[in-house]
């Protein structure tokens, strides 16, 4: 099967705040597509106010597909979202429509479109004896480890992030590689003909004015009493990938008795002002990618009209 006879993949990406939902939207009203999340944080339950999901009406207009489907207490990995994805396009797909990946988790696109290195499954047994030796010994020290076995891993991982940290020692234990040379083996690629796009206002300006306007407007709708239903749980902390997410993890500090609401407010709009950032930095080194003027709706319509060319 040539790329040419491939089925018709969409991607629509760009840094948070540009504008992406409202323009998926749009076009899911206007031609036969189907949208999937591309979005680390819009998987978790009960997150909704801080990760700008789309609400009740938006989601009437233009389901989403892989949102909702974890607890916060849950971890959720590239390899995951690659094999989730790859389902919800086959089976948009097979109902005659067009599937578009709306989000910007970078990763997560990576991994769909240059598959995934061949990393061994988790090993629970090797899992807990890591954690064993962290509580014996500190995280410190297993990063020192990490330093001597792969460098380039331990420059990565900040000593403070055990799950990664533990990752990165696990992989090794088990496969006698580090996990940079396994992630240097690439997998499948993606069977499909991809057209892809990036949506963002032409100034950095704007969209750092979005993205101060948008917190503002969570607070307003109850940002902080969503944290604080999290925070009441019991089982969850800032280790987990959910609460580190930008902003949660800013509002949980708060919570947990560092510094007042301003403050978070403040270290939060900063914290997604570097996220978009690195969004950015990605996108630009992407291949094939044309961008889009997120404050001319009318016109990036127009060519995502002619990418799909019915």
């Amino acid at each position: 099967m040539t790329q040419s006879s491939y089925p018709l993949a969409l991607f629509l990406m760009g840094p948070t705040a540009s504008g992406k939902t409202e323009l998926a939207i749009r076009l899911r009203q206007k031609y036969p597509i189907e949208i999937i999340s591309v979005d680390s944080a819009l998987i978790y339950k009960g997150m909704d106010i801080g990760t700008a999901k789309p609400n009740a009406e938006e989601l009437a207009l233009a389901p989403h597909r892989l949102i909702d489907i974890l607890d916060p207490s849950e971890s959720y990995s590239a390899a995951d979202f690659r094999r989730d994805a790859l389902r919800e396009m086959d089976e948009i797909v097979a109902q005659g429509k067009i599937p578009l990946l709306v989000g910007g988790t970078m990763l997560y696109y990576k991994a769909l479109l240059e598959g995934l290195s061949p990393l061994p499954a988790a090993d629970p047994d090797i899992r807990m004896q890591i954690e064993l030796e962290a509580k014996e010994k500190g995280w410190e020290v297993l990063h020192r480890e990490l330093a001597d076995i792969d460098p380039v891993s331990a420059e990565r991982i900040h000593p403070n992030d055990p799950q990664r940290l533990s990752r990165a020692l696990e992989v090794f234990r088990i496969s006698g590689k580090s996990l940079t040379e396994l992630t240097q083996q690439k997998g499948e690629a993606l069977p499909y003909r991809v057209k892809q796009f990036a949506v963002m206002p032409k100034e950095r300006s704007e969209l750092h004015r979005r993205i101060e306007l948008r917190f503002e407007k969570m607070i307003e709708a109850g940002f902080e009493q969503e944290v604080q239903k999290l925070h009441q749980r019991g089982d969850l902390h800032l280790d987990l990938p959910a609460i580190r997410c930008v902003g949660y993890r800013q509002v949980w500090e708060y919570l947990d008795g560092n510094g007042t609401l301003d403050e978070a407010v403040f270290r939060g709009v900063c914290a997604t002002r570097q996220l978009a950032k690195r969004q950015i930095t990605w996108l630009r080194s992407w291949n094939e990618l044309k961008w889009l003027d997120s404050e001319d709706i009318e016109s990036s319509l127009v060519t995502l009209s002619e990418a799909i060319d019915l």
